[in-house]
């Protein structure tokens, strides 16, 4: 673990950490960090390896000696996160995958919103792709079915994109981080609604921009089958009745549809007893924006279905 450059409390101290998420992305890691490492900003960077078998922390060490590398035995997914969080000294974390970075005075823009802003706890970057001509579709899609009026901070959303936010650090602990079983879809969807829960907001931010290659994502038939399973396991564990089952349903739906009924119906039943034990649901309140934006989501489906189709590709969300 390399050591940051940057003294606590002196004069140059960042305002912000930015984390990124690898593994076995050599080549595109060592392109991302030289972007984040170059901002104005001059913001600690640590990079958390789920266990890459490639060149990747050895690389990194040599070319970048001022990034930390906090390394995992294995594949965490989303929860590789958790540990580098722990480590920043900074009040507010911005998260980012390996082809992910932020643009030059991003980071401050996002900090001065978070200073004036108490109430709100997670800025949603708007990610493009690298000429800026396109937005990510699940970005769209999170704007356009946010379930409240806006706030100075942007428009208010009921779940994020954990490869694209800046968190403040303390609300990120007191989750404690991202659930591991979840880690590889549906972490963000149980951390949201925790977060909503305790009164805190969400918001879509446009002064946030966030660049990404590539800007879709193909998930396997595997990959999509544990997103809907997880989904399934998030309303189970934090929603009334009525809305567990209709996700229930969903996820078999999926299944069904790749043709995996069998084997992801049985997965799916294996984390029942997990699930209840763990069942907490929200206020009503939360409860309600879900149902909001799921209203609206469905109405943006069947309204503008190219975008759905991209954003069904992205990887964002599993709904």
């Amino acid at each position: 673990m390399n050591a940051s450059a940057h003294a606590s409390g002196s004069p140059s101290a960042p305002r912000v950490t930015v984390v990124v998420l690898t593994r076995n992305h050599v080549r595109q890691v060592v392109d991302t960090v030289a972007r984040l490492t170059a901002l104005p900003e001059q913001p600690d960077v640590i990079v958390a390896d789920n266990g890459s078998t490639d060149s990747t922390v050895s690389l990194l060490a040599s070319l970048f000696p001022q990034v930390r590398i906090v390394q995992s035995l294995g594949d965490r997914g989303m929860a590789g996160f958790n540990r580098a969080v722990l480590l920043a000294r900074t009040e507010y974390v911005a998260c980012c995958d390996d082809g992910t970075w932020f643009a030059p005075g991003a980071l401050a823009r996002a900090a001065k919103l978070l200073d004036a802003h108490a109430q709100v706890a997670v800025l949603n970057a708007r990610v493009v792709g690298g000429d800026e001509r396109e937005i990510h579709p699940a970005c769209l899609m999170l704007a356009a079915t946010s379930p409240g009026a806006d706030n100075p901070a942007g428009p208010v959303l009921a779940n994020f994109m954990a490869g694209a936010c800046i968190f403040r650090a303390s609300v990120f602990r007191a989750l404690g981080g991202y659930e591991a079983r979840l880690s590889h879809g549906g972490a963000e969807e149980l951390a949201a609604l925790d977060l909503l829960a305790a009164g805190h907001q969400i918001a879509y931010c446009e002064q946030a921009l966030a660049h990404r290659e590539p800007l879709y994502h193909w998930f396997t038939r595997a990959q999509h089958c544990a997103r809907a399973r997880n989904a399934a396991w998030v309303a189970w564990m934090r929603l009334p009745m009525r809305d567990a089952l209709a996700a229930t349903g969903r996820a078999l739906a999926v299944f069904a549809r790749q043709r995996s009924l069998g084997p992801a119906g049985v997965a799916l039943l294996r984390g029942a007893f997990w699930t209840w034990r763990r069942r907490r649901v929200v206020p009503p309140h939360v409860v309600l924006l879900t149902r909001q934006v799921r209203r609206a989501e469905r109405h943006v489906r069947a309204g503008i279905p190219a975008m759905a189709e991209k954003y069904d590709r992205s990887g964002q969300r599993a709904w």
